[in-house]
């Protein structure tokens, strides 16, 4: 399922930056594929290969396996179907001004449309494309500052100075540099986690290694909850 929708957003994020139809297919189509079977195999080899991994409470309290994706959906399955949004992003919720976004989404390309109208000589405006620059919104919970300060460190000095200054180099080595970034992250994950993440048996103690340095995730958000260790709000 999460593959079918990572297929579909880059096919929409394709077609708002120009891409051919036929040539997003065939790359979404191998790397769907590719990834996907691997993503299964190592997910099958974790779950029968690990005791315990996705029970936090009977697993050591340095172990570095926590199953976010095991928590995410069920997360959501309990902010919609049982505790319902009305309690959550509704009158009875801690989040509705959230709600206004939908609102801000719907404004923001008529905001660039005006904006292209009233300043026609600013050729900058009409690249503001707002689908795109939203669309890395959706994953900023899951991510950190430091993901989206390397990304716009690394898009402004190749997409902007490279681009205008170095069109051949941008030309020729853009894509294959985009592509090496990417799999540098794959590579060093996993060179990560066979040298100092494995169940820890490099013997090295670092913060990566120390759980998740986030007691207050598992308190209560609702008003008058009382648990110990949790604040009251």
């Amino acid at each position: 399922m999460a593959q079918a929708v990572s297929f579909l957003n880059d096919f929409k994020l394709g077609h708002y930056m120009k891409i051919p139809p036929r040539s997003m297919f065939l790359v979404q189509f191998m790397g769907t594929m590719l990834a996907g079977t691997i993503n299964l195999a190592v997910a099958w080899w974790l779950l029968t290969s690990i005791t315990n991994i996705c029970q936090d409470d009977l697993l050591p309290p340095d172990s570095p396996w926590t199953c976010p994706v095991d928590r995410l959906f069920f997360d959501a399955s309990i902010i919609w179907g049982l505790v319902g949004p009305k309690r959550i992003f509704g009158t009875l919720g801690n989040y509705p001004a959230m709600n206004w976004f939908f609102l801000g989404g719907a404004l923001g390309p008529v905001g660039v449309w005006l904006l292209h109208k009233v300043f026609p000589k600013q050729s900058w405006i009409p690249l503001i494309n707002l689908p795109v620059l939203l669309g890395a919104i959706a994953v900023m919970p899951a991510a950190t500052p430091l993901n989206y300060n390397a990304w716009i460190l690394v898009g402004t000095i190749f997409n902007f100075f490279v681009f205008r200054y170095r069109k051949q180099w941008w030309q020729r080595y853009n894509y294959i540099l985009s592509a090496a970034l990417d799999a540098g992250v794959a590579f060093m994950g996993v060179l990560l986690y066979f040298s100092v993440g494995m169940e820890n048996k490099s013997g090295l103690s670092w913060w990566g290694t120390n759980g998740e340095h986030c007691e207050l995730a598992i308190c209560p958000t609702a008003k008058g909850v009382v648990v110990d260790g949790c604040p009251v709000k």
